[in-house]
């Protein structure tokens, strides 16, 4: 649950309440990370600025955003009073939602791994300027009603999360790359990937691009969008390339987050993609794209490695003593 609030300076903030239960590993967990979120501080990240840890409430106060989330923008849901976004903007949300995954995967001091990209955790100011949120908090398996556990941790959205997650393999960043992707393609059609009201053809828009893309005929998927003027249907033609590289069905297979920064704001070429969906198209059959990108990509860590950077390990330290230094860590970032 999310409330919004105000401190007494007037600063208006967004209050999660977690509603999980905490046995004394999970409370030294959510210390650990509160400690890492609250050493993070990028343009395009949704900034912690503090935190309740008593016996009856679990809470994070983050700052508050007037616009909302990127999913009331790009459905057109029945009764919705929403702005409707101009390509320019819906394309700049794309490029500084990459940046800010970026910086979770390459830049901070520990690496983050969301697990949990879609537009509902993409939030935006009042000028429109998008910032991820909920990162840091995969381990701790606090997820909403409306999110399904797919391999026992709380991890991803159906829809949105990598094969190998709902195939328990192990993960890594990629499986961010492959949602990311699924966010590109839903930012291209203004729509759910999954519509059964389109008709067979184009109720899982992500196959039906590729199927496009590959028939020579991008320019429909472009179309989708109303977009106008020809510097807007390249970008959106890149668009299209980046989210098919990066929904691929092996990880090795995808971008990093810095390549698809790059190919967004145009600075990288763009390999032709090749079909990400020959799993669901084919029953045999692996994928020919792994090597690609060597050289570009960096190689994705195992799970084992992943875990150890994302936390801090707490067993030395007791749960008081975590609060204290999560609490003069937060200090120190707030007076950046």
């Amino acid at each position: 649950m999310v409330y919004k609030g105000e401190l007494p300076n007037g600063l208006l903030v967004a209050a999660k309440v977690l509603k999980v239960s905490m046995n004394k590993k999970v409370q030294e967990a959510f210390m650990a990370e509160i400690g890492t979120i609250g050493r993070t501080y990028h343009v395009h990240l949704v900034r912690l600025y503090g935190f309740c840890f008593d016996a009856n409430t679990k809470a994070l106060v983050y700052e508050f955003l007037e616009n909302g989330s990127l999913e009331k923008y790009l459905y057109g849901d029945e009764g919705s009073t929403s702005t409707r976004l101009e390509w320019g903007t819906l394309h700049s949300i794309a490029v500084g939602t990459a940046k800010g995954i970026r910086y979770l995967h390459e830049e901070c001091q520990q690496r983050i791994v969301h697990y949990d990209i879609k537009p509902a955790n993409i939030l935006l100011t009042a000028n429109y300027t998008p910032k991820v949120a909920d990162f840091g908090l995969a381990r701790l398996g606090e997820r909403e009603n409306t999110h399904m556990s797919l391999t026992g941790g709380g991890r991803g959205t159906p829809g949105y999360a990598a094969p190998e997650l709902w195939m328990a393999l192990p993960a890594s960043e990629k499986c961010d790359v492959y949602s990311f992707g699924m966010v590109l393609f839903e930012i291209l059609g203004r729509r759910r990937n999954y519509e059964p009201g389109h008709g067979e053809s184009k109720e899982w828009f992500p196959r039906w691009a590729w199927e496009k893309y590959e028939q020579g005929e991008i320019e429909d998927v472009v179309s989708c969008d109303e977009i106008v003027g020809e510097a807007d249907r390249e970008k959106a033609e890149m668009m299209c390339k980046v989210a098919l590289w990066c929904v691929q069905f092996q990880p090795s297979a995808r971008p990093t987050m810095s390549s698809v920064v790059r190919m967004l704001e145009g600075e990288m070429a763009i390999v032709p993609p090749v079909n990400p969906f020959h799993y669901v198209m084919e029953s045999s059959g692996g994928s020919t794209s792994s090597g690609l990108w060597s050289g570009t990509y960096q190689s994705s860590r195992d799970t084992t490695a992943r875990d150890s950077e994302l936390s801090i390990s707490p067993a030395a330290k007791s749960t008081g003593a975590m609060i204290e230094e999560v609490e003069r860590t937060l200090a120190s970032v707030l007076t950046k």
